[in-house]
């Protein structure tokens, strides 16, 4: 018998895969009552990430899921690639990074070939590994404790580890970027790691395709109005610029 947990986060995957489910059809999937599967889908409501319907429930596309890097990868990838093209034209010779685990900012790497003397810190083991036979990085990488979906690194050690140096630039994946509720990451080990980032890099800049404004999840990172800089695409709603140029920060479109 699946406990309730595990059958709560299988009918959220099948809400990120179908869009929408049905209350008779998870009853006889999982062989539990209509009622259990009502309050299953009553407490997915409550976590912001269901929007409850007649017989079942729909996927609140607002909501920013801890989806695997592999899968967001395979999102708007020509978008995050013009995204990550325009970020590192912000990184000059000599200086010092942090880049952040993402499916954006691991396109990145590949456009850091050609730029001399760099120090990149990074989280992302993938990343890591893109970029240890770039002999003009002096690379370097956060211990801590791995987490599969993102291929990336966190933990108290990473957190003190990060916290013994500082940085010119952060480049700040995003999973969800709000104006009330700020951005925002669905893993409370990676949001604390990302503060940590933050405080420690003189310019935070945050790289996000237009899909992510309006989504919020679980864990705070930053308030809008704490980043310098963020690097999107021109699907960017023209509140979110208005608001963004009201706080001082700068926007940065990528596919013009």
């Amino acid at each position: 018998m699946i406990n309730t947990l595990k059958r709560r986060e299988l009918i959220i995957d099948q809400l990120c895969r179908e869009g929408s489910v049905r209350v008779e059809q998870l009853s006889a999937q999982f062989s539990v009552s209509s009622v259990t599967i009502r309050s299953d889908l009553r407490q997915l409501e409550k976590s912001g990430c269901a929007v409850r319907a007649y017989g079942g429930a729909m996927l609140n596309k607002q909501f920013a899921f801890d989806r695997p890097l592999q899968d967001k990868g395979r999102l708007n990838r020509d978008v995050k690639y013009a995204i990550a093209c325009a970020a590192a034209e912000l990184v000059n010779d000599g200086d010092a990074i942090i880049l952040d685990s993402g499916s954006t900012t691991s396109q990145m790497a590949q456009q850091l070939v050609g730029k001399k003397d760099l120090v990149v810190m990074t989280n992302a083991l993938n990343i890591a590994f893109e970029l240890a036979n770039n002999e003009q990085v002096d690379l370097m990488v956060v211990g801590g404790s791995v987490r599969r979906k993102s291929w990336s690194l966190y933990g108290p050690a990473a957190e003190q580890h990060m916290r013994q140096f500082r940085f010119d630039k952060l480049f700040l994946g995003v999973d969800g970027f709000d104006l009330i509720s700020g951005i925002t990451t669905p893993d409370p080990g990676e949001a604390q790691l990302n503060r940590a980032m933050c405080d420690v890099a003189r310019e935070v800049i945050a790289v996000a395709d237009a899909s992510k404004f309006g989504r919020t999840s679980f864990c705070m990172i930053r308030e809008i109005g704490q980043i310098q800089r963020l690097v999107t695409d021109s699907r960017i709603p023209e509140s979110y610029l208005h608001a963004l140029n009201h706080l001082g920060v700068d926007v940065i479109i990528a596919d013009r």
